[in-house]
């Protein structure tokens, strides 16, 4: 087994109670990074990208070599998944191109704005009947997730509605639903730790009630680890100091209905603070491959603990009874 569907890791994920974590990744290094996690915790993991945030010369290469570093782990179930496409197009390149599962971000308009609930109905259910006729999974979004996903643009948080949630799953048939509880992409969040006024976990509750058959997903959940921080800024970097969604309320999404479980900026903390550290201790080392394995080594340690935090850990047998149990 190697590729599934979102739909499948999830809702093997729903009968156990835990999350999934879905990790971005930018280059080959990130994403061996997250596959040798989920081996060493026999895992099952979703692994993403966004279109176009990437060092490869177009999308076409960089999710080729997305597929070939996938096959090279065929005990591990794994979802690849298309985050946050901006349009039809690029969901339906997507599709093409074998991703078992795309993201069509239809809450938030061509020039930047939030988008009309109208609006946002009509492109995710375009987007969903031709991926479904492909057998693959759909996430929408409701509401306005805030922060930058791509480190150029900056979304305005709006929050998701759980009457409305209920009528875009009706209307769209989407497999998940990313809902806005007030949580930010991006390496600068908070300016304090955010507390019950800032996320809205009694969202996820209401929503979660209201969409049984809909898997919910929480976007910028990054912690920001202060160590992280500070290893960085002490070998060179300028990170501000600023704060991420604390673990507790990440376990604790998990407990209340969210399944999918969006991360980037942890292990690119993580990932960068190895390769200045090994800069640093080898100031005259030119050669990439010994500075790039320091930063998957240290991306790799900590997306082992997000695994574990967030229930995944040892559940890669789930998926695998799950397709073995699946009719013909």
């Amino acid at each position: 087994m190697t590729l599934v569907t979102n739909r499948t890791l999830l809702d093997a994920a729903a009968r156990g109670g835990y999350g999934v974590g879905a990790f971005n990744v930018a280059d080959l290094a990130m994403a061996t990074a997250v596959l040798d996690a989920a081996r060493a915790t026999a895992s099952p993991v979703i692994v993403e990208t966004l279109a176009g945030s990437h060092p490869y010369g177009d999308d076409r290469l960089w999710w080729s070599l997305l597929h070939e570093a996938v096959a090279a782990y065929p005990d591990v179930p794994v979802a690849l998944h298309l985050d946050h496409g901006p349009d039809e197009e690029t969901c339906a390149r997507a599709v093409a191109a074998g991703f078992t599962s795309v993201m069509i971000d239809g809450s938030v308009g061509p020039d930047g704005r939030p988008a009309g609930f109208e609006e946002n109905v009509a492109v995710t259910r375009r987007v969903v009947e031709h991926a479904h006729a492909h057998g693959v999974s759909v996430e929408g979004e409701l509401g306005t997730i805030g922060g930058s996903k791509d480190g150029r643009s900056h979304a305005e948080i709006v929050l998701a509605d759980p009457e409305q949630a209920e009528e875009f799953v009706r209307r769209t048939g989407v497999d998940a639903l990313a809902v806005a509880i007030g949580t930010s992409h991006g390496a600068y969040k908070f300016t304090s730790p955010p507390d019950g006024s800032v996320l809205h976990m009694d969202l996820v509750e209401r929503i979660a009630a209201r969409v049984p058959g809909t898997h919910l997903v929480m976007h910028g959940s990054s912690g920001l680890p202060a160590d992280l921080r500070a290893t960085i800024n002490a070998h060179g970097g300028d990170l501000p100091e600023s704060w991420g969604v604390p673990d507790a309320e990440k376990a604790r999404a998990a407990g209340l209905g969210v399944r999918k479980i969006n991360q980037g900026m942890d292990h690119y903390m993580a990932f960068t603070a190895g390769v200045r550290v090994a800069l640093a201790q080898s100031p005259g080392d030119v050669d990439p491959a010994a500075y790039l394995a320091e930063g998957r080594r240290w991306a790799q340690r900590l997306l082992e603990e997000r695994m574990a935090l967030f229930g995944q850990a040892g559940r890669a047998a789930d998926v695998v009874a799950q397709e073995a149990a699946a009719p013909r």
